[in-house]
């Protein structure tokens, strides 16, 4: 416990005045920790030759999340979707060349891990740049909803929610995290107010409550099917970048989707 405090005590010391701040040191501690989140998941798939797959996976997730939609290399438009495309073609081509030894169950694997990675951490440094009260919004968000399911969990908890992914979970824990957040969406609201209505604060809280609590579950999910406790040991404690960030990386991937800035 102590070590978990320590941990949490040195992070916010970091972590803090990087995302209050923002622009340019932003960007590359995002870039950073996308890349170790990406290590972290070729790691636990790959016995060998994780580097040689990393690093060429790592150059495509670099380019997918440049801050622009789109850019030029000579008379080419480069979009994010024929990045990932090309990554696709890549890996295919990969198969062959190494004669099977990276299979299309590796290529495939690599390439949804590099979608799912650059999504999430090209969507947090776009939450950033649209405004500190969105990101802030959505951090608070999420971690109301941890604190408060666990604790609503605990002393209300009689429902398992979901035990063959995540035994410790309850029904009454995931309704407790989702009210909280609600509740703390208006309050923010009211102290630092977005431009839309009540009623919109109350939608978005609602669906970052619940989605990020799914995203707890797939992170669980994918940890027992590959049987590991945690995707890394960056922070002493508390596990990998991919558990610490398992429910603000999923949420960030659905507001991408629906466009939660915009």
């Amino acid at each position: 416990m102590k070590q978990r405090i320590l941990t949490a005590i040195i992070g916010l010391i970091i972590f803090i005045p990087i995302i209050w701040y923002g622009k340019l040191p932003f960007v590359i501690t995002t870039y950073l920790l996308a890349s170790i989140a990406l290590f972290e998941l070729a790691r636990m798939y790959f016995v060998k030759s994780t580097i040689v797959y990393f690093v060429l996976s790592v150059v495509f997730l670099w380019m997918f999340m440049l801050p622009k939609e789109s850019f030029m290399i000579g008379y080419i438009t480069v979009t994010k979707l024929s990045i990932i495309v090309t990554l696709l073609i890549v890996l295919l081509i990969l198969t062959v060349v190494t004669k099977n030894q990276f299979t299309f169950d590796h290529a495939a694997y690599m390439l949804l891990t590099t979608l799912y990675v650059g999504i999430a951490f090209y969507s947090i440094t776009s939450l950033r740049f649209a405004g500190l009260n969105y990101f802030l919004f959505v951090l608070i968000l999420i971690w109301t909803t941890d604190s408060a399911a666990y604790f609503s969990g605990r002393f209300f908890g009689k429902h398992k929610l979901w035990p063959a992914i995540s035994p410790n979970k309850t029904i009454e824990g995931a309704i407790g995290g989702v009210i909280a957040a609600i509740v703390i969406g208006v309050v923010f609201h009211f102290v630092y107010p977005f431009d839309e209505s009540y009623g919109y604060v109350i939608i978005f809280a609602f669906i970052i409550s619940v989605v990020g609590q799914m995203g707890d579950l797939v992170a669980s999910a994918i940890k027992r099917h590959y049987d590991v406790k945690d995707f890394g040991k960056i922070f002493p404690g508390h596990g990998g970048i991919l558990d610490r960030l398992d429910s603000f990386s999923f949420v960030l991937i659905v507001l991408y989707v629906i466009q939660f800035t915009s």
